[in-house]
């Protein structure tokens, strides 16, 4: 079975934890003593019926107050796929915990309470998907049974939300009437919408096609570490890009030395070819004196070397970011110093627009900034290849990630 990665998003009390409570509770993907442990929650807080967003909310703070405010990872998998959901907050001050969760997502569940209609958050969170290449999106209007099912409503919010994503070009855009509180269209088909055929949000979950989306293209290998006997010498890393074969001409970088694959191991013995996420161990017919940090690209598409690069970031710090601030660059499997040469501009997600600015990027905040590095790396743009174009700042006293970013 493959993988699919999902994130939710959406404004505050949309349902975001109920949604993924239910998908957990209606597939049996929970313990009996976890429901135990939020039915008497929910008797204690005097909800009317058992309140699943408990599931996912796992800080006290946020049982408390009942809103999510960290990013919380959920396992759950049905005969025909396994899932791994990202339940991230809908403030705007926990919008660089939104960018972690959906940083690693195939697809975003948007919802949209059926009473309100598209407002600010909702673009927001789908502008930061769009930003993040989040190829798929659902739109989950929710909370159908407080607006009598209507069909007239579910059309209008469609509507307004398809006029708003054509200014951001996202490709494949569902929408699905649900009631995460009651279960209508989230596992089961509901009859309370027949006048809807597009398949439960579980259905679209198990059938929406990701493959096209990786890059088959171009092969890219980054090296986390050289395996090396007395008669072996391989090199083992996660396949970030295009489908390598035994045989392949290569580079490996930065030396520019050439060689063909000569193999290409796994846990369960070699292979004949491997494409992303693989994690395998490959070995060369040459001799090549590689590192961790240095890269293996097939030779007919190779990546950009470069030492200074500019790149869309989500500050993460409650120290903000300044024009010549230096800072640890980690991309893929290497490490360089790098210092901050321009913050080009700011980034206003509630209205899509660029603003000049010469004060920085504070937290939460998204821009574009330049960076010039203290070694080359070897690169692709974000918009290319996920992976191999994605980068974090980190401070080289504190050792915190102060920024995520996507190279341009």
């Amino acid at each position: 079975m493959d993988l699919l990665r999902f994130t939710t998003a959406g404004s505050v009390d949309d349902g975001k934890s109920t949604l993924i409570g239910r998908l957990m509770y209606d597939t049996k993907a929970i313990f009996e003593d976890q429901l135990e442990a939020i039915e008497k929650s929910s008797q204690s807080r005097g909800d009317e019926n058992v309140n699943l967003a408990l599931l996912t909310d796992g800080l006290k703070a946020e049982r408390e107050q009942g809103i999510t405010i960290d990013v919380a990872y959920r396992y759950f998998a049905t005969p025909k796929r396994k899932f791994i959901i990202a339940d991230t907050p809908g403030h705007i001050q926990y919008t660089r915990n939104m960018v972690t969760g959906a940083s690693t997502a195939n697809l975003a569940i948007i919802l949209v309470d059926a009473r309100n209609g598209v407002v600010e958050q909702t673009k927001r969170h789908t502008f930061i998907a769009s930003l993040l290449k989040i190829k798929h999106i659902v739109v989950a209007v929710n909370k159908m049974d407080l607006v009598d099912y209507s069909e007239e409503q579910f059309n209008k919010i469609k509507a307004d939300f398809l006029a708003f994503s054509e200014k951001i070009g996202i490709e494949d855009i569902r929408f699905i009437p649900i009631s995460a509180l009651k279960g209508d269209n989230v596992v089961d088909n509901s009859t309370q919408t027949p006048w809807y055929a597009g398949g439960s949000l579980l259905e679209n979950l198990e059938k929406v096609e990701i493959d096209q989306d990786l890059d088959l293209v171009n092969g890219r290998f980054p090296i986390q570490r050289v395996v090396k006997t007395d008669d072996f010498n391989g090199f083992a890393g996660r396949v970030d890009g295009g489908i390598v074969k035994v045989g392949d001409e290569v580079v490996a970088f930065p030396s520019k030395e050439t060689a063909k694959i000569k193999s290409i191991e796994t846990m369960d013995g070699s292979i004949e070819e491997a494409f992303p996420p693989m994690s395998v161990v490959i070995t060369l017919d040459k001799e090549l004196e590689l590192k961790r940090g240095d890269m293996i690209a097939k030779a007919d598409n190779q990546p950009s070397e470069v030492d200074s690069i500019n790149a869309t970031v989500c500050w993460m710090n409650q120290n903000g970011l300044s024009v010549g601030g230096k800072y640890l660059l980690k991309h893929t499997t290497t490490e360089v110093e790098a210092t901050v040469t321009a913050v080009v501009d700011k980034l206003d997600i509630n209205t899509m627009e660029h603003i000049s600015t010469d004060s920085g990027l504070q937290m939460n905040e998204i821009g574009e900034i330049s960076i010039s590095l203290s070694s080359a790396i070897v690169t692709d743009s974000y918009k290319t290849n996920r992976a191999t174009g994605s980068l974090i700042l980190i401070d080289q006293e504190t050792n915190e990630t102060v920024a995520a970013g996507m190279i341009k």
